[in-house]
């Protein structure tokens, strides 16, 4: 077995007050972050939001302008890389040329002069464990994408890092490969147990393969938690725009109770239940997912549920499911998702329609 077995009871990153100042701007705002070990955590964001920076920092690559990083019990926030006892695997697979796929992932194991027979068990060994033991006598030219990204993997774990970084690892692949490579690596981390920092800025990627997400936001944390946590209980507006497909409409709070009534644009009413406080007058946004709402020829509502009409501008079919999108009497676009039926008859652009949601299912977000 590959994995060391670092103690449970040991958080395996822990990160107090880091931030990360340039001349002119802060890449990273102070940010405090527990990883236990075994855990798949995936930094996401967009562009510029300090998910590298912060990925960064915990390598080593950069020093911090303050904070703390503690890695499996040990004070690292001033050693350099090689001294952290962590693997990375980058987008490029840094792969070299001359060597073969057995000599890659050898090469770590003989810098820190591991006996011969021992190098030849451990690279067997992972091979097997990416499944491409055919492969060794191979040089990286002859190999696919995805091939070499796992080869760039096995190089990384043969060394048993405490803790493995990746940045944008499956960038370069094409969606069915990379969704394959998704899959991978996950079943990897679930056979040895290292835990895994992932950086990314694609939020399905972040969605299959992750225990928690943090997602990041003009260089701080805007929300960390489980991928149901983000898709099903965004905290901010942002998070629920950058996660997943939605629907945002200006609402205001005009009746307080579980549900709440709340006003939108056009001064239709609707319900849905507050899960943070929210009294009379307040302003926000009223969060639909496409999943939740229905096109529906009832003239009333279900108890329960709420309705509004509208007219369909467009369908657009992606395979199994058709997404639906629909411009309320308001002005505003409500997306319905559903699964693709052949059989149905297909509504025409300019359509009335009414759609329909449960109440449960909408979320008031002020902020």
């Amino acid at each position: 077995m590959l994995n060391k077995g670092s103690s449970s009871l040991i958080p395996m990153v822990q990160i107090s007050g880091l931030a990360k100042d340039y001349s002119n701007f802060t890449a990273l705002k102070e940010t405090e972050l527990t990883v236990p070990a075994g855990e798949f955590l995936t930094l996401l964001g967009p562009s510029g939001s300090g998910k590298t920076t912060l990925l960064n920092l915990i390598a080593g690559m950069a020093p911090p302008s303050r904070g703390k990083i503690v890695i499996n019990g040990r004070d690292v926030t001033n050693l350099p890389p090689e001294k952290r006892d962590i693997g990375m695997v980058f987008q490029n697979y840094t792969l070299m040329p001359h060597m073969t796929v057995f000599e890659n992932i050898a090469f770590p194991l003989q810098i820190r002069k591991v006996p011969r027979a021992e190098i030849k068990r451990r690279v067997t060994e992972v091979l097997e464990l990416i499944r491409l033991p055919h492969v060794a006598g191979r040089k990286p030219k002859e190999l696919s994408g995805g091939q070499q990204q796992r080869i760039s993997i096995a190089r990384c774990i043969v060394y048993k890092p405490d803790l493995i970084l990746m940045d944008e690892p499956l960038g370069a692949l094409d969606k069915k490969l990379r969704e394959q490579m998704q899959l991978e690596i996950r079943r990897i981390h679930s056979e040895l147990g290292i835990t895994m920092l992932y950086v990314t800025h694609d939020q399905e990627e972040a969605l299959n393969m992750s225990d928690r997400i943090m997602l990041m936001n003009g260089g701080a944390v805007e929300q960390l938690g489980t991928p149901n946590e983000l898709y099903f209980q965004p905290r901010t507006q942002f998070s629920a725009d950058f996660i997943g497909a939605s629907t945002l409409l200006d609402a205001t709070v005009v009746e307080a109770g579980e549900p709440a009534v709340l006003k939108l644009k056009d001064g239709h009413r609707c319900r849905a239940t507050l899960h943070e406080a929210a009294p009379v007058g307040t302003a926000g946004k009223l969060l639909l997912r496409p999943e939740v709402v229905r096109l529906s020829k009832q003239t009333a509502a279900e108890p329960g549920y709420n309705m509004a009409q509208g007219r369909l501008e467009s369908t657009l079919v992606t395979g199994g499911t058709s997404k639906h999108f629909i411009t309320l009497d308001n002005s505003a676009t409500v997306i319905v998702q559903e699964l693709t039926n052949q059989e149905a008859e297909r509504i025409q652009p300019g359509t009335p329609v009414t759609v329909t949601w449960p109440e449960t299912a909408a979320r008031f977000l002020t902020k």
